[in-house]
């Protein structure tokens, strides 16, 4: 099996760059808000218009599929080689809602170049970073004489991410056997620094839920009742006092359950990052650092669970005062998830432990939103050690590993499909995801075309199936 050129493939992009900007910034142009009804028509028309680009990019397949909410791209190229691997890319075609007015300091969907930087809602998340593969292909085929991919490539692009992915795991298990994969590549996704290319490893899950506790069957005189009846938010002020113990740990009797602790090996190379604490709390906007006991800032954020309360409430909250005993109380709280925990255990560890204090004379109702399973691939998956070295030879120097905090919607993919999940993202902190100006740093942009022109010979050569 022939091994991409460096220099073959860099002349290629080289080549083919001012196109492939031509192309993504005419994408860019279409607002593909999905969270906003008036938007709907533009990101069926983004839909349209990726099948119709990866079609002319090569991929002998490429649907747009239907969903009860905005539509998703599908896109499959065989390699003609039996026993090639799988690999399908994720990534998602929607945008946030953006405005000038915002504080933008051009037209959000008229893309703009400005110091080698390309200005545009969509430009890093996530328009740029899927459609990078798509010059990446081409220069993989073009660097090595082959007429189809090394492996057998699929993408699923989805169209409802930004408004939280709700019809995303229904449609990956309708077309469960048609998105079989060996491998999923997420391409929503980033890097730690500029100078810093880093791979990560895993993203932590999520499970939320809402408590309305009811007291009073209305407002009562606190002077006349207070003390001789319970007070719904008091009880919800207790229960938030009963979520950690003095040592900032999760005090939900069988929360830890299952948890799987980062190795020696994986704790020494995030000890190697350029990590600042100051600076990470001016990201934060927070003024200084708190958590689990016996644990850094970035194991906490990364490989830690975590309870937190989201929003509290009861009573009244207008000017002046008004005596009374109120009649409920809410709170909602959300659980970062690691590798190990089971989201179900974790609902009812939860439910158990609410009950357990909520005390006779005050109702509860615990609601649980849908929850989102965390995903970890191990430091030595064959697929994650492809990824890293094609990183590191577009970048011409070490790649790192980390993890993310996060969650979202990769864990459904590992789910249905079995797949161990990598992560190849180029964008940067600075890119501002969500924010005004968003932005793509267009050297990293090619820095990911480079990485996925040479993934997909690595993962042929170092993963192959079973004939």
């Amino acid at each position: 099996m022939s091994q991409t050129p460096d220099s073959a493939v860099r002349t290629y992009i080289e080549q083919h760059r001012a196109a492939f900007l031509d192309d993504l910034a005419e994408w860019l142009r279409i607002p593909s808000v999905s969270a906003q009804p008036d938007h709907a028509p533009d990101v069926r028309r983004s839909a349209d218009w990726l099948a119709a680009k990866l079609t002319e990019t090569g991929f002998p397949t490429a649907e747009v599929w239907e969903t009860p909410g905005a539509p998703a791209v599908f896109a499959e190229w065989p390699a003609g080689d039996p026993g090639a691997p799988t690999v399908l890319v994720y990534g998602h075609h929607d945008v946030q809602p953006a405005a000038r007015e915002d504080g933008w300091d051009s037209e959000p969907f008229e893309p703009v170049v400005r110091e080698n930087r390309l200005y545009a809602r969509g430009a890093a998340d996530d328009k740029g970073q899927v459609f990078f593969h798509t010059l990446g292909v081409r220069a993989h085929l073009a660097a090595t004489g082959r007429t189809a991919p090394a492996v057998n490539l699929k993408l699923l692009i989805e169209g409802e991410e930004e408004s939280g992915s709700p019809h995303f795991r229904a449609l990956v298990e309708e077309h469960a056997e048609r998105l079989a994969a060996d491998a999923v590549i997420v391409s929503d996704t980033g890097m730690w620094s500029e100078d810093t290319p880093t791979v990560c490893t895993g993203m932590r899950g999520l499970t939320e839920c809402q408590i309305v506790l009811h007291g009073p069957d209305q407002d009562i005189h606190s002077g006349e009742f207070g003390g001789a009846v319970p007070n719904p938010a008091t009880v919800a002020a207790r229960l938030v006092a009963a979520l950690h113990d003095e040592h900032a740990r999760v005090a939900v009797p069988g929360f830890y359950d299952g948890v799987v602790e980062p190795g020696d090996r994986e704790r020494r190379l995030w000890a190697e990052l350029p990590f600042d604490e100051k600076s990470w709390l001016r990201g934060a906007h927070s003024h200084a650092t708190a958590g689990e006991a016996g644990y850094t800032t970035l194991e906490r954020v990364w490989a830690r669970p975590t309870a937190e309360v989201n929003g509290i409430g009861g009573g009244y909250q207008g000017p002046g005062s008004k005596t009374i005993v109120p009649s409920s109380a809410e709170l909602k709280l959300s659980f970062r998830l690691v590798a190990g925990q089971e989201p179900d255990r974790v609902n009812e560890a939860v439910r158990a432990w609410a009950a357990d204090r909520i005390p006779a004379g005050v109702r509860a109702e615990i609601t649980f939103l849908p929850a989102t399973r965390p995903c970890l691939t191990p430091l030595d998956h064959p697929g994650l050690q492809s990824l890293a070295r094609a990183m590191g030879r577009a970048f011409e120097g070490p790649v790192r590993f980390t993890r993310s905090g996060g969650s979202g919607p990769a864990a459904d993919l590992q789910d249905v499909l079995g797949a161990p999940v990598l992560f190849l993202g180029i964008s940067v902190p600075s890119d501002g995801w969500h924010a005004p100006n968003e932005k793509v740093e267009l050297d990293l942009l090619l820095k990911g075309v480079e990485t996925s022109a040479y993934l997909w010979d690595d993962l042929a050569e170092n993963w192959r199936r079973a004939p």
